[in-house]
């Protein structure tokens, strides 16, 4: 309970949330034991944690996706049931996901409404949702035109109509699940802003991320949680990025990438005016030209949808394109004829796809498969002309799980019976160790634990010490700034222009992200 000054008076004030003893086991899996944790009224609570500790799990209790197996919620004091959804929004709570849960051809409006329209006749329910919205905006700068569909908003103006529709249901509990990961710097701030402003008004609020440097931003209190137990709840100003990442891993965690000067070679990979037009029509590349040496590591930033992922299948051999990419001053071919991802290992390029699910793993085949899949010709794995050698394989699978802590370290799992993030280290591992010319690298550490990230890190730096060029595709600007020698922007399938890491910043970056030049000149 906190106290609080009532006309002289110390009165107790309930907590706005608090789970006691609440625990979730799916089969042998225990992803929640006996957690405990009181989150104050008017308060921006963090919860951090690897990837795999139970922080989504929890929430999804909270929200009532899951039913606990154990233990109580208590919502401003009164112990709650929430079988489900929409008894977590009539006690107040609102969710805002990490993907969007909007229709993309509906109106700003008809999103905010839809579920909870007053009747059969839409037209009160939006005359009432447009006033609303209008009294909203206004108090929690969450300036929004009502009338816009959502396929014409960008990402940061979606997030807001978001938090409008857990506001329009009276949510007084927010939760919002890596808000950041799609925003730009300057979107980020802004969010902090309308955060910071909902709390001033009363509203608590539960953020979970994995990026440190948001916790000590931007809230009060910090709940680490670690293989599905929480460790410790600690008040932010009373701790630092480097102890909390030791409490969520276990060990002492180096965030800075440690690394030496570049020693630039010879071009490795060239790409002159690329362009790319997708399957609908609309063009994704517009004359991309850019190179990348011998032992740098060329760090491409930009928010998602701006043409990073088409670049990446394009060199990557999934996509046809125009224009001219040479590799090691031979010409790759883009018409699609002889363009395809073992044509590009043969030529020494390796490939970590953004998409791990879609283009590096097959989710129904186990993990000692999956680690060679590309690779499996390489006359390491051959026993004869007609038969793998699969002890060999399980043998390397085993040793490259070990090696990259995936969890659980079995290669006889099936891909998709391992998390997100142990899904990542496993094409990581298989396409890092191949010793390529040229590393294409998209989000490696997306949704990957704080100790691996460390580790991959190292990886990268490792190959391009060793004289490899290495292409880095991230929209985390940290990631970006700490591993790159060189940077590209993105913008709407334009390169808005190259900095060196140590003459630019954040700002700098962000506006170029946006479309905006140093002189100020919009794309």
């Amino acid at each position: 309970m906190a106290e609080v000054t009532k006309g002289g008076q110390q009165a107790t004030v309930a907590p706005a949330i608090e789970l006691r003893g609440i625990s979730k086991a799916f089969g042998p899996v225990q992803a929640n034991k006996d957690i405990s944790i009181s989150v104050q009224p008017g308060t921006i609570h963090g919860i951090i944690g690897e990837n795999g500790a139970g922080k989504s799990t929890l929430m999804s209790i909270l929200y009532g996706f899951y039913k606990a197996d154990e233990g109580q919620i208590f919502i401003h004091g009164k112990e709650t049931q929430i079988p489900d959804s929409q008894a977590a929004i009539a006690a107040g709570i609102g969710m805002v996901f990490q993907h969007f849960k909007l229709v993309e051809n509906f109106s700003v409006l008809e999103n905010v409404i839809l579920g909870v329209e007053d009747g059969a006749m839409l037209k009160p329910s939006l005359a009432k949702a447009r006033k609303s919205l209008k009294s909203l905006a206004e108090e929690y700068e969450l300036h929004v035109d009502p009338d816009m569909l959502i396929e014409d908003l960008g990402v940061g103006v979606q997030q807001r109509v978001e938090i409008l529709k857990a506001l329009y249901r009276e949510a007084d509990i927010l939760i919002l699940d890596e808000p950041t990961g799609v925003l730009t710097p300057a979107e980020a701030d802004h969010l902090f802003r309308i955060l910071n402003g909902l709390r001033d008004q009363g509203k608590t609020i539960i953020l979970i991320t994995h990026k440190l440097r948001e916790i000590m931003e931007i809230t009060d209190t910090v709940s680490v949680m670690r293989r599905g137990e929480m460790t410790a709840t600690v008040k932010t100003k009373d701790t630092n990025p480097e102890h909390l990442a030791e409490l969520m891993v276990g060990r002492k965690v180096l965030l800075r990438v440690d690394k030496v000067p570049a020693k630039p070679g010879k071009k490795v990979l060239e790409v002159e005016n690329l362009r790319m037009v997708d399957d609908h029509g609309v063009e994704r590349l517009k004359g991309i030209s850019l190179n990348v040496r011998a032992g740098e590591i060329l760090g491409i930033a930009g928010v998602s949808g701006n043409g990073q992922s088409q670049l990446l299948e394009v060199l990557g051999g999934y996509a046809k394109a125009t224009g001219e990419i040479r590799v090691n001053d031979e010409p790759i071919d883009l018409t699609g004829k002889y363009s395809d991802g073992r044509s590009r290992r043969r030529r020494g390029i390796a490939h970590v796809p953004e998409d791990r699910q879609e283009h590096g793993l097959i989710m129904d085949f186990p993990a000692w498969q999956n680690v060679v899949f590309g690779y499996h010709h390489a006359p390491e794995y051959q026993k004869n002309k007609l038969l793998m050698d699969n002890a060999k394989i399980l043998e390397v699978a085993q040793d490259k799980m070990d090696r990259f802590d995936v969890r659980p370290p079995n290669p006889l799992l099936e891909a998709k019976s391992f998390s997100g993030g142990n899904q990542q280290k496993i094409v990581v591992a298989r396409e890092i160790e191949r010793n390529p010319d040229l590393l294409l690298v998209g989000q490696p550490t997306r949704g990957v634990d704080i100790g691996a990230i460390e580790f991959i890190h190292k990886q990268i730096i490792a190959l391009r010490d060793e004289g490899k060029a290495v292409l880095l595709v991230s929209v985390e600007l940290e990631e970006i700034l700490s591993l790159s020698d060189r940077i590209a922007v993105m913008f709407d399938g334009h390169i808005m222009g190259e900095r060196l890491p140590d003459q630019t910043d954040e700002r700098e970056l962000g506006l170029m992200m946006a479309g905006v030049t140093q002189e100020g000149d919009a794309a």
